[in-house]
């Protein structure tokens, strides 16, 4: 068994690691969930492997969550169909006033797509839950250029 990774962010700094590990992770909106009783907001990704150095592309399951959430919002995204597969690109953070640990944390996904989540502070982990296995190809990026 390979050894699963596990993130903590309690900062926007952490926050860009978390985002930069989920960077191409793909996911059905069905494995999207908020639980507002509790404050929660949940997904279950394929996240493609960045940081494996063997030359291998792989992708792993790994579960994401985020405490403290006060409200979602979502844009762009086909809410009816829980087997649509989207792609998430980054996730961000706008405080709400400098310095302030409460704000707006956003899932930007490719295509457009948005989900928010109103947040009284950043609270949010990352943990691999599978073995990883062979990807069906390497994310490919337009640069613009």
């Amino acid at each position: 068994m390979t050894k699963s990774m596990i993130i903590a962010a309690e900062d926007a700094a952490d926050l860009q690691v978390i985002s930069a590990q989920l960077q191409d992770a793909v996911a059905r909106l069905g494995d999207f969930v908020w639980l507002p009783k509790k404050h929660r907001f949940a997904a279950m990704l394929n996240r493609f492997k960045w940081e494996d150095g063997k030359g291998h592309d792989l992708r792993v399951r790994t579960g994401l969550h985020f405490d403290g959430v006060l409200s979602v919002q979502s844009q762009n995204l086909k809410q009816n169909d829980p087997d649509a597969v989207v792609s998430l690109l980054a996730i961000e953070f706008m405080p709400r006033t400098p310095d302030d640990c409460s704000g707006t944390i956003e899932l930007l996904f490719a295509g457009g797509g948005a989900i928010r989540l109103d947040v009284e502070c950043i609270d949010a982990a990352l943990s691999d839950v599978s073995e990883p296995w062979v990807a069906r190809g390497r994310p490919q990026h337009e640069t613009g250029r």
